[in-house]
Formats: C-alpha cells, sequence, structure tokens
C-alpha cells in the first residue's frame, strides 16, 4: 500500500500592515503554509487572507520574486506592505501608487467621502455603485478602491485599493492620511461635498434669488459647484470646516 505523500511547507513572514488581514494567532511571526500542488504565492497570500493589492513587494529565499512565482517546499518569502517595501532598497516593487492620487469608495463610506471631498481630494462616491462598477471605474481611472470590503480587493480585476481599518469615519480619514502621502494633493474646500465637482466663484447677483435671505444680507462672497450647482458661502459651518481640517492634518 503506497503511504500518501508529506504534504510542502514553506514560511509566510508577513510585514507590518499585512498582519491585519491575519488570524490573531498568526500575526507577526513566521506563518507555516502546507500544500500539496503547486500553487503561486498570490495563491497562497490571499488564501491565507491577504488581498493582493495591499501587497508592495515579495522575496522568496531574500530574492526579489512576483505573484505568478510558483511554491516549491521548504522556501522562505517575506511579504511586504507599501510601508515595508519603500524602506528595503534590495526588493524589487511590485506596484506604485497612482501618481495622480483619486479614490472611489464603496457604498458603506459615504461620511468618509465627503470628508475626502473637504480636503479637496478627487473623491468618485455613488451609494448604489455595484463592485463590479466600482473596478471598472478605478480602473478606467486610476482610482485607488477605499473598502471595508477585503473581498473587493481579492477580486482578480482589481488594480489599486486598500482596506479601511476603522470603522469610525473620523478615524478612517486619519488612516488614510497615514496611509497615503497627501501633501500635494491637498486643496481644502475646493470640491462639492455633494457631487465632488469643482466649486468655483460666482456672481452674487446671478444666485441672489436662490440663497436665503440672511445670507443675502451678511455674504458677498458666493461659491457655487460647476456640477450640481449647490452654492456655498463662508459661514459658521466654514469655519467649524477649516477647524476639522486642521486638526487631521496636524
Amino acid at each position: 500500500m503506497n503511504k500518501m505523500s508529506k504534504p510542502h511547507q514553506v514560511k509566510f513572514t508577513f510585514h507590518r500592515t499585512l498582519n491585519d488581514f491575519l488570524d490573531k494567532q498568526l500575526r507577526n511571526q513566521p506563518v507555516r503554509y502546507d500544500f500539496s500542488n503547486k500553487p503561486t504565492v498570490k495563491d497562497a497570500i490571499e488564501a491565507l487572507g491577504v488581498p493582493h493589492v495591499e501587497v508592495y513587494a515579495i522575496s522568496i529565499n531574500a530574492e526579489p520574486a512576483n505573484f505568478d512565482c510558483h511554491l516549491f517546499d521548504g522556501q522562505g518569502i517575506e511579504v511586504f506592505d507599501h510601508f515595508s517595501a519603500s524602506s528595503k532598497s534590495q526588493v524589487g516593487l511590485l506596484r506604485k501608487d497612482p501618481v495622480n492620487l483619486k479614490f472611489i469608495l464603496d457604498v458603506h463610506l459615504g461620511q468618509l467621502a465627503r470628508f475626502l471631498r473637504m480636503y479637496g481630494l478627487d473623491t468618485f462616491y455613488n451609494n448604489d455603485l455595484s463592485d463590479p462598477a466600482i473596478i471598472e471605474v478605478s480602473n478606467l481611472e486610476n482610482r485607488v478602491i477605499l473598502t471595508r470590503d477585503i473581498g473587493l480587493l481579492k477580486h482578480g480585476d482589481t488594480s489599486y485599493g486598500y482596506w479601511i481599518r476603522s470603522d469610525q469615519p473620523k478615524e478612517q480619514l486619519k488612516e488614510i492620511f497615514s496611509r497615503f502621502d497627501l501633501s500635494a494633493h491637498l486643496n481644502p474646500m475646493s470640491r462639492c461635498l455633494e457631487c465632488n465637482g469643482l466649486i468655483q466663484s460666482v456672481d452674487k447677483a446671478k444666485v441672489a434669488a436662490q440663497l436665503p435671505p440672511v445670507v443675502r444680507k451678511e455674504h458677498s462672497e458666493i461659491y457655487q459647484c460647476e456640477k450640481c450647482q449647490k452654492l456655498y458661502w463662508k459661514g459658521s459651518h466654514f469655519k467649524r470646516m477649516l477647524q476639522f481640517i486642521d486638526e487631521i492634518k496636524n
């Protein structure tokens, strides 16, 4: 009688934020992965819970590797997130974030979309957009998908994405500031909070009939979204938003 062959085994080391995707008992330590066929590195990484779009570099036995490499018994594999990959000059990057940073958010992140638009960040959001539509827009416009759904980031057609760890909008915003270098992309109060259109100064006389009486009386500077025509002015809400913007930036 033939004995069953012993399964092959490799060990993964996941760096920094990639540990967030692992079972708690596996975090921040080498992870054993058993296999009997010849899976690719990508197959194994996602089987362990880590979406490919959060992986920025891979090494096998200290040599640069890519997602299509097949596993062989006894290998030691390191998987790097955005932060750890950028600090390892000997590891070739598998991906880079888009130069012109733009976002698209899933249907559960409406408040975060408003916050990002407050900072002038180009943010696509529609509360009835399907996952396939999100992926399509992301790829067509090179937008980073922000989502609480790890499955969306594991989809084979997803190119750019980040999993939002927190379920609190203010903490989510802090995450985005921590993860992405936003300094070159900020232009506060330049986008409509409702539709993402650009806001421009408008002749007050042309829109006077649409303004509340107190605004017509007390405000000379009026602004309008070029897309949805929503009107804005620098009232008390404007000052509160500026305070909020400075709080998160600092």
